[in-house]
């Protein structure tokens, strides 16, 4: 266990001027600021507030608490639930036993206050019925370590005394609510009580109370742990030393599209990698084998992880660890088909995606696939608590799991797969990865802004440094900067372009879209073009564009699973025109590669298009230097000229901007075009002589 106390951030000063509801949502954030505390969307906080009845005008009291599916540590006040505490209490004598708790949830909604549109969560009457203000329920480390032994009665006795009390497993519902109001009713003197294999409850009068009694607990456990574990090595002891980060990533590099390929044919997956000391400390262990089999133990860690990992062994020679990937992963969904089998109910939804979430590698990380990059770091980031657990409660008596049935009930609980249905339906391209080149630039911005407003992930690939932070800090902000990765790229490296697809894959596991769009652009007559200027144009138009396209085939066909490739050429590589021969050869190259690899591609379903667009003036790195500068000078007009006279030149009269080209950009790459390849899409307000026909 970390060594490190929680602090304590309260700030006097900075709650006295809020209201009660207020004050709740301050702790609640500072609660879910300390993954320590609790997991990303776990646990909940509440409070029992004054308020004035929108109807009678009387002060009733409203119990706020955190509703479904939010997450304490950034929530915001129209995150919380809030219900009359009277109707709360009426519900007692609706109540018809623990075989009839689900239909309860129904009844929530019926104690709305004020018409608060949030949905309620399953733990409301855990709060609901403690005769207290103020509720934390959280999921420390430290306390589910104890609460995850055999004997965790016993230690929670002997570590705290009478402050904390202790109550069996129970399936969060309205009886776990009972259970905890006739705990408090009887023992008054208690601050919290400890749920077996589930987490920790705590209460106080104050805000503040609350807060502080939940750091107190937490930190006891901490220390206890600390002297308990001094000295003995965690897990049994090393199996597996670390191997250097070189390693580790060129493993999850390989390893990751391979694992894609044979989990993602039904729904594409987005993978994430960790190898924190925590992760490399457990997967390195004499006893991984052992624990990991024994599954998790809070049921917020394996709703989001499954029940137990699967374990892929590694000694060195990534070949065999490749070729070992059919019968691992068959194994784990028998396994897990089996384990649906044997705790099914005759009413139990039908059996989900049998493919594991987590996968460990000795030596090497941990690697977790999920339908997006969000849902995967936070699988990530909730078996790192499990590790944690595990290393406590092993450290100091027999780790235990949730009981196999007890965790099937959750997983496959009626009111879970109500919760799954509501969700909205997933996005064009959500699980699709994207690497788009010259993605700082106009068109290149403007595409990955569109490919990620319908779901997809994106690696922005830049050599200017500077203007590819920029574009990523803002589509972070944005997005969440679980979609975006930003690497530097100089396409006309083959080592560098190489590395950077390397990168790309160990941030979210592999490649579904590659946009090839880094460009230049320069003019000047036959004779006075040099052999530096052709070269130029030649290594990044047609040299880059072969580089990267030949990355993205390598991993398409490890994937399996298709893939699609867009090219931004230009009208003038159809069209030719007078004094840019070097850059018009060097486009008419790109479009000819581009049919060529649609016809490598075609059996491997890799579709390969290309975009032309033509006077994309706004936004362009291209049209911001001597280009604009030359393409004036060639039509004997001002610069300031240059947007009207193209728009006049075309057979629209319109402007083409970087959202039009994105626009093409995200139809071929698309199911949209799935019967699409070899293509060449025109974008440029209609010239005649760049027709394809």
């Amino acid at each position: 266990m970390t060594t490190k106390l929680l602090d304590n951030r309260w700030d006097d000063a900075k709650a006295a001027g809020m209201s009660e509801s207020e004050r709740l949502l301050y702790r609640s954030n500072l609660l879910g600021s300390d993954k320590r505390i609790t997991n990303y969307g776990g646990g909940n906080t509440s409070a029992k507030v004054e308020e004035r009845d929108p109807l009678t005008g009387e002060t009733v009291t409203v119990l706020w608490v955190k509703g479904s599916g939010g997450d304490v540590g950034t929530m915001k006040l129209d995150g919380f639930a809030t219900l009359y505490q009277s109707k709360l209490e009426q519900l007692r004598g609706i109540y018809r036993g623990p075989e009839h708790e689900d239909e309860m949830v129904g009844l929530l909604s019926h104690c709305t206050f004020n018409l608060n549109p949030r949905a309620s969560s399953i733990d409301t009457p855990l709060h609901a019925y403690l005769p207290y203000t103020h509720v934390d329920h959280m999921h420390p480390d430290a306390v589910i370590a104890i609460a995850a032994t055999g004997r965790s009665r016993e230690l929670t006795r002997d570590i705290y005394g009478e402050e904390l009390g202790w109550l069996p497993w129970r399936r969060p519902g309205f009886q776990l609510g009972l259970d905890l109001s006739r705990f408090a009713a009887e023992n008054p003197q208690a601050r919290g009580v400890v749920l077996e294999s589930h987490g920790l409850f705590t209460w106080g009068e104050t805000a503040k109370d609350c807060y502080e009694t939940t750091l107190r607990i937490i930190n006891r456990a901490i220390e206890w742990f600390d002297g308990q574990l001094a000295g003995k090595p965690a897990f049994g002891g090393e199996k597996s030393p670390a191997r250097d980060v070189a390693e580790r990533r060129r493993v999850a590099a390989r390893l990751m599209p391979e694992i894609r390929a044979r989990i993602g044919v039904e729904e594409r997956k987005i993978g994430h990698f960790d190898d924190s000391p925590a992760v490399l400390e457990f997967v390195g262990s004499n006893r991984l084998d052992e624990l990991a089999a024994l599954g998790t133990s809070c049921p917020d860690h394996f709703l989001r992880t499954k029940i137990r990992p699967l374990v892929l062994p590694y000694n060195g020679d990534l070949d065999v660890l490749v070729g070992g990937l059919d019968a691992a992963v068959e194994a784990y969904r028998e396994g897990y088909r089996a384990y649906y089998e044997r705790c099914r109910h005759d009413n139990s939804p039908a059996i989900r995606d049998p493919n594991a979430v987590i996968y460990l590698v000795p030596g090497v990380g941990m690697l977790s696939f999920a339908k997006d990059k969000a849902t995967a770091r936070i699988a990530s980031e909730f078996y790192v608590n499990a590790i944690n657990v595990m290393r406590g409660a092993s450290g100091v008596d027999t780790y235990q799991g949730l009981p196999e049935q007890e965790a099937f009930d959750i997983e496959y609980w009626l009111l879970e797969e109500a919760k799954l249905q509501r969700m909205p339906k997933p996005k064009s391209l959500a699980g699709r990865i994207a690497f788009v080149t010259g993605g700082a630039g106009g068109i290149g911005r403007a595409t990955a802004e569109r490919l990620m407003s319908e779901g997809a992930c994106v690696v922005l690939a830049d050599i200017d440094a500077g203007a590819l932070d920029a574009a990523r800090a803002d589509f972070a902000k944005r997005f969440g900067a679980d979609q975006v990765r930003g690497v530097i790229a100089n396409v006309t490296d083959e080592a560098a372009v190489a590395q950077a697809f390397e990168d790309a894959v160990t941030e979210f596991g592999g490649l579904d879209i590659l946009v090839s769009n880094a460009g230049i652009a320069s003019a000047s007559p036959i004779e006075e073009t040099t052999l530096e200027v052709w070269n130029r144009n030649i290594d990044i138009l047609a040299t880059g564009y072969f580089l990267v396209s030949r990355e993205a085939f390598r991993l398409f066909r490890r994937q399996k699973l298709g893939g699609s490739i867009v090219f931004i050429a230009s009208k003038n590589g159809l069209a030719a025109s007078a004094g840019a021969s070097a850059y018009c050869t060097a486009k008419a190259a790109e479009i000819h590669l581009a049919r060529c690899l649609a016809l490598e591609g075609a059996e491997a379903g890799i579709r390969v298009n290309t975009v032309n667009p033509d006077a994309v003036l706004r936004g362009s790195k291209i049209w911001s230097g001597e280009w604009r500068e030359q393409r004036a000078a060639s039509s004997k007009i001002g610069e300031e000229q240059l947007e009207e006279h193209y728009r006049q030149r075309s057979l629209l009269k319109r402007s083409v901007f970087p959202e039009d080209i994105a626009e093409a950009v995200y139809f071929l790459a698309s199911d949209l075009s799935a019967k699409s390849t070899g293509n060449i899409m025109n974008v440029d307000a209609g010239n005649q002589i760049s027709f394809t026909r």
